[in-house]
């Protein structure tokens, strides 16, 4: 039995990990698929002061409050950030880790510099995409009604997370075992982003034939791929 930790990205909650999580269940794996402070069913919690490094804290304590181990670190979007924080903080307890068409910025990055594509609503805490934004971003390989179902679920995201560089010290200068999974048709972060990561990691190189939520658009095969390794 392996140990999966989940981390969404912007404008997601835990709630997008859902069919991935029952997959790797199914199989006999413990999988945890936290909302990160501010996100989803945690929007009223929303304040100044949550950023990447706040988000890595919190699921850094999660491992320990929880007494995990070998745990397998899994990030999507803006959560890869979070990953690799998560991974210097809590070196002893993770085994591998997995960036799923995500966002892996060096010490002093921020998303704007990656990604271009502001967001629609800002407000002193938080960002967010209008319901069209959302539809738009999620159309990629995705049945109409599935992106209308997240689309109703995409919620606002810590505006310091989204906005500040990432603090990642002694990351990149560490050996990790990670695997990278590029999806095609997802046009932010890219493919050279991804392939920066998987360089500059000696990661296993990946591809799935979908928009950046592979999580709801092909779940299957997206668990095949982070049980593979």
């Amino acid at each position: 039995m392996a140990t999966f930790v989940l981390i969404h990205g912007v404008y997601q909650g835990g709630w997008i990990w859902s069919s991935v999580a029952t997959r790797l269940r199914a199989a006999g794996h413990r999988v945890y698929a936290p909302s990160l402070d501010g996100c989803a069913e945690r929007t009223a919690q929303a304040r100044p002061g949550i950023t990447t490094e706040t988000h890595a804290e919190e699921i850094a304590e999660l491992l320990r409050y929880e007494d995990l181990s070998e745990v397998v670190l899994v990030g999507t979007s803006a959560g890869g950030m979070v990953v690799a924080r998560v991974a210097e903080l809590a070196r002893a307890r993770i085994q591998r880790l997995v960036f799923v068409d995500a966002l892996a910025l060096l010490h002093g990055e921020k998303i704007p510099d990656i990604v271009n594509r502001p967001p629609a609503i800002t407000t002193d805490v938080a960002v967010g995409l209008s319901r069209d934004g959302a539809l738009n971003t999620l159309g990629a390989g995705m049945e109409p009604e599935l992106a209308a179902w997240a689309a109703d679920r995409f919620g606002l995201y810590p505006v310091a997370a989204f906005n500040e560089p990432v603090v990642l010290a002694s990351f990149w200068d560490q050996p990790w075992d990670a695997s990278v999974i590029y999806c095609r048709q997802s046009t932010a972060p890219g493919e050279a982003h991804q392939r920066r990561c998987a360089e500059a990691l000696g990661a296993r190189w990946h591809e799935l034939d979908t928009g950046h939520y592979p999580m709801l658009s092909t779940p299957d095969e997206l668990a095949h791929l982070i049980l593979e390794g």
